[in-house]
């Protein structure tokens, strides 16, 4: 199962692992915490996208826990009628409605986000803290935490600045953004999925043609061509907090537990 805060995350984040689960026989189910990015956006649509995403990627199931998206920036606004922005839930809650799921499903791996929550969005944040409490409460084997080295995120940086594009980010928060290279456990590689990583982003044809933050950017990944595409987004990257920090080599099989270290 994996946990996401927001639909195109799942794409963006976990997309080659989710679709080579599928083709390996695993049952996969997509949990999102969210309906929507901002102010403006159709929340129905925003899910009919991630449904869509999720057939591509021959996902089983896709759960919308029920909260609304709390923005990324210095405001955040009112919840909206009847429900609450994500970051405002409570985590005891969110968790057991988490939870309800993963027992239900019997899920032997749960995958939610690094405790940086990646780049740092509250909502991100969020899923971190309410995943592993689900994965307490349900008694889930595996909690595995979606992530990127740091390394190679600040070098997608400086490729972008050298391309010039859109990309609006602080060195400082950069600099503690994701996880050290030392902390992660798996990478995956989804090569061989890159086509349906590709067509599942672009699944997510709103946030794609939008004015958001990262529409630049998805745009530029939808069109390019599937090897160059295979080359940049190829590889999926997790830690297994039970695992500790180490040195060992990488794990390629998601369902291949790290050693204790």
């Amino acid at each position: 199962m994996a946990f996401h805060a927001h639909p195109d995350d799942e794409a963006l984040l976990t997309g080659g692992t989710l679709a080579r689960a599928t083709a390996e026989g695993h049952r996969v189910v997509i949990v999102v915490a969210t309906d929507h990015m901002g102010a403006g956006d159709d929340a129905s649509t925003r899910l009919d996208e991630l449904r869509a995403s999720a057939v591509v990627l021959g996902v089983h199931r896709v759960v919308h826990l029920g909260y609304a998206d709390s923005g990324h920036g210095a405001i955040l606004y009112p919840d909206p009628p009847g429900r609450a922005r994500f970051c405002r839930a409570d985590p005891a809650e969110a968790a057991d409605r988490l939870a309800a799921v993963l027992t239900e499903e019997r899920a032997d791996v749960l995958i939610s986000y690094d405790a940086n929550g990646g780049y740092g969005h509250r909502d991100h944040v969020r899923v971190h803290e309410v995943g592993k409490l689900a994965a307490a409460k349900a008694g889930v084997p595996r909690l595995l935490e979606a992530t990127l080295p740091r390394d190679i995120v600040a070098r997608l940086m400086t490729v972008a600045r050298v391309l010039r594009l859109p990309l609006r980010y602080d060195p400082d928060e950069l600099s503690r953004a994701y996880s050290p290279r030392q902390a992660i456990t798996h990478r995956v590689d989804v090569r061989r999925y890159a086509r349906q990583k590709q067509t599942a982003i672009a699944a997510h044809r709103s946030e794609v043609m939008g004015r958001g933050r990262l529409a630049p950017v998805m745009r530029i990944l939808v069109r390019l061509p599937l090897p160059v595409f295979g080359w940049i987004l190829g590889r999926e990257w997790y830690a297994e907090p039970a695992a500790g920090a180490g040195g060992r080599p990488l794990l390629d099989d998601l369902f291949t537990p790290a050693e204790t270290r």
